[in-house]
């Protein structure tokens, strides 16, 4: 077909602070524009620590014409054929860190996120939250005796510096050396498999897409986005990020109530963004 102004340009963004507002909405603005840059020949999705099935609401409000990343970056997904087209499971013995932690700090909530559903091992105030926020149905599980394929591990609490503590009992583990640990956000505390972050999903697809990595644009807000800002051509951090966010963004952008995505996609657009 004819050439568009953003052919071979993937944009890859994070859903929660990012794309979407403090009120969880996403403006009519970055609708448009993202329709906008599609219709243009840009590739654009999102990578999220969500899993699909509660992706769906933010899958049908901007319509990605490339798969999504989700699991923080542990799996890639086609929302149209409805199916995962490459995933990384999490080790079984993940489960003897989650017991490690449980014996310490038995008021933190656990989650165990499996492909097809995510099951409740221990109950706090934050799996409640994360329930109302998530719409996910309550599947209580005993997770000495749990054996689906995990994408990752949550513990929850609304107590932060009993997550800082239990992210130092997991750093100290005989075991830390075979997974990953992220705070992907102020509740919640993440058992990955080794090496999986938002940067190997967006790898993974720019591979999958044929994209040149130095034309892909990462835009994020928190600790669980550095790996995609670093991985892309193009770091974009909002203005409402974590510290660790704005460390590793090659630029700032306003905040997510304020239109980010149309507002990158504006600055790729009038060159205030350069792609190699």
């Amino acid at each position: 077909g004819c050439m568009g102004k953003f052919d071979g340009i993937l944009i890859c963004t994070d859903l929660d602070g990012t794309l979407l507002r403090t009120d969880k909405t996403i403006s009519d603005e970055n609708v448009e524009k993202i329709e906008y840059f599609k219709r243009e020949g840009g590739y654009f999705t999102f990578i999220t620590g969500r899993l699909p099935y509660y992706s769906t609401d933010a899958y049908l409000a901007v319509r990605p014409n490339a798969p999504y990343g989700c699991v923080n970056g542990g799996a890639l997904y086609d929302g149209v054929r409805n199916t995962y087209i490459w995933r990384r499971e999490l080790g079984a013995s993940a489960i003897r860190l989650v017991e490690h932690i449980d014996e310490r700090f038995p008021e933190i909530g656990i989650e165990l996120c499996a492909f097809d559903n995510t099951y409740f091992a221990k109950e706090s105030s934050g799996t409640v939250h994360h329930r109302k926020k998530t719409g996910l149905p309550n599947i209580p599980c005993n997770y000495k005796r749990f054996s689906e394929p995990l994408g990752k591990i949550l513990f929850c609490s609304e107590d932060d510096a009993l997550l800082s503590s239990a992210m130092e009992a997991l750093a100290s583990h005989e075991l830390s050396q075979e997974f990953d640990f992220i705070r992907s956000e102020r509740v919640m505390l993440e058992i990955l498999p080794k090496g999986v972050h938002k940067g190997l999903a967006l790898r993974k697809l720019a591979e999958h897409l044929g994209i040149d990595i130095r034309k892909t644009v990462a835009v994020g807000d928190y600790d669980n986005d550095v790996g995609m800002l670093k991985a892309a051509g193009v770091g974009v951090a909002v203005a409402n990020s974590s510290p660790a966010a704005l460390a590793s963004a090659d630029y700032i952008t306003v905040s997510n109530d304020e239109h980010a995505i149309a507002k990158v996609i504006f600055d790729i657009e009038n060159g205030k963004i350069k792609l190699e």
